[in-house]
């Protein structure tokens, strides 16, 4: 493989493993601000009992997100050097702003959400929680800024090889960034929806529950049948910006090869880049012109409008098909979840189990789908403005780094060796705090805290 190849998949690697863990802080951050909220209100020990649990969870994800981060940062100067060149004057400024509205403020007040008990005042302390969670909402704001600014460029002109910003207010707010922004954190609340709600099956199943166990699942359920509707909706908005702006991403990704009136929906098959074709098709009549342009007989640019300059198509083809499946899977299982547990509302009061045994391991089986559907989106959305690193004006191959393969090759595979053990690592200790869960007593929770080492 040649340097590009090689900087490109490590860069995928670094990013991959990064974006798992904001995908978790960003919602989970809002679920302790709820879960305080409802102690301060009901005084019922089972919700404190569930924030502190969570925000152990919190916690270590924030940490792997943050080192992780910085990691991918350093990528820009060793991987990528001619981006900053080229684009400093706009992402510089765009990823400055992350740290000094977002990282700061999370950095800041994490210690008094963590440790602040006893220390502050119940107002302090949920005031932390809440600006650690609007700080990690503002962290997804400005690098979703400049990531759509990537993908739909504005607000710019060219001097001299170097992009420049003419009008910062389009820069931020670029076409696709409303869309963008709204789908990721979606993602957000439903990756940390199954998440809370997996482990917390898992507790039901080892009997290792607590109080706060039942409350956290609750929360969990509805809170994913709420938002995977609202994603859908967001998905759809989202590609109706898309056709208009990266008409050849839709294209490949939806297997359109030529320009066509009433296209059909590819459910199924395996796209021949050098044939031009997909094999085994299985279509519907009409029905992509219908989902892409909300007219059945729209016309849909097809990857022969694009010679040399559209994305490779199997890869996006298929991680597209699997974030649909895997959502309408994450759909039906927080419905009929939310479903049993009103059916089941008044068997809970007397004692009985919130959901059967069978719903439970569904859910424990779910945990991460989360991230499955945030990676298969991602690759999407990143493939999918390839061969352009700014869509339409930079190309990727234009910024890579010079340096030799082999070098590359050597970096790739320790970051691929220490991140599949982090994760091993990561997974296998919310495992044991799962089986192991904190019980605390309010009145000393603080002490107990400590003696936990949260």
């Amino acid at each position: 493989m040649d340097a590009l190849i090689l900087s490109r998949i490590q860069f995928a690697a670094n990013i991959s493993f990064h974006i798992l863990f904001p995908t978790i802080t960003i919602a989970m951050g809002w679920f302790l601000l709820f879960f305080r909220l409802r102690f301060l209100k009901t005084r019922d020990p089972a919700w404190e009992e569930a924030y502190y649990f969570w925000t152990k969870v919190f916690a270590l994800s924030f940490a792997l997100g943050v080192v992780s981060g910085i990691v991918m940062s350093f990528q820009f100067g060793t991987n990528w050097p001619g981006f900053m060149e080229k684009t400093g004057n706009i992402s510089g400024p765009l990823l400055g702003y992350e740290v000094l509205t977002a990282f700061f403020l999370e950095a800041s007040f994490l210690g008094i959400m963590l440790f602040g008990r006893g220390r502050v005042s119940e107002r302090v302390h949920v005031a932390a929680t809440f600006l650690v969670a609007f700080g990690t909402t503002m962290s997804a704001f400005w690098i979703l800024s400049l990531n759509s600014w990537m993908q739909t460029p504005a607000g710019f002109e060219i001097v001299d090889g170097q992009f420049m910003p003419v009008d910062w207010f389009a820069v931020v707010f670029n076409p696709s960034f409303p869309y963008r922004l709204a789908h990721k954190l979606l993602a957000s609340a439903l990756t940390a929806s199954f998440l809370i709600a997996g482990l917390c099956a898992w507790q039901l199943i080892k009997g290792s529950a607590t109080p706060g166990t039942h409350k956290a699942l609750r929360t969990a359920v509805i809170a994913a049948s709420i938002a995977m509707p609202l994603q859908f909706l967001a998905g759809d908005m989202h590609g109706l910006n898309t056709l208009q702006h990266q008409p050849a991403k839709i294209a490949a990704l939806e297997g359109i090869w030529h320009t066509e009136k009433s296209a059909p929906l590819t459910l199924f098959g395996f796209p021949d880049e050098a044939a031009g074709t997909t094999h085994y098709a299985l279509k519907i009549p009409k029905l992509g012109s219908l989902i892409l342009a909300h007219d059945a007989n729209a016309e849909i640019k097809g990857l022969n409008e694009f010679p040399g300059a559209h994305p490779p198509v199997a890869p996006i083809f298929w991680a597209f098909r699997v974030m649909v499946g895997v959502g309408t899977l994450m759909l039906v299982v927080a419905w009929a979840s939310a479903w049993l547990l009103w059916k089941r509302r008044r068997d809970t009061a007397s004692g009985k189990p919130a959901l059967p045994r069978p719903a439970l391991y569904v859910l424990a089986a779910m945990t991460f789908s989360g991230w499955l559907a945030t990676l298969s989106g991602w690759y999407v959305t990143e493939i999918g403005r390839q061969p352009f690193v700014v869509y339409g004006h930079l190309r990727t191959a234009d910024v890579a780094t010079t340096l030799p393969s082999p070098m590359i090759g050597v970096t790739l595979t320790a970051y691929l060796i220490v991140y599949g053990l982090l994760l091993v690592t990561y997974v296998g200790v919310l495992k044991y705090m799962a089986e192991h869960p904190f019980k605390h007593a309010p009145e000393t929770a603080h002490g107990e805290l400590g003696k936990a080492g949260v």
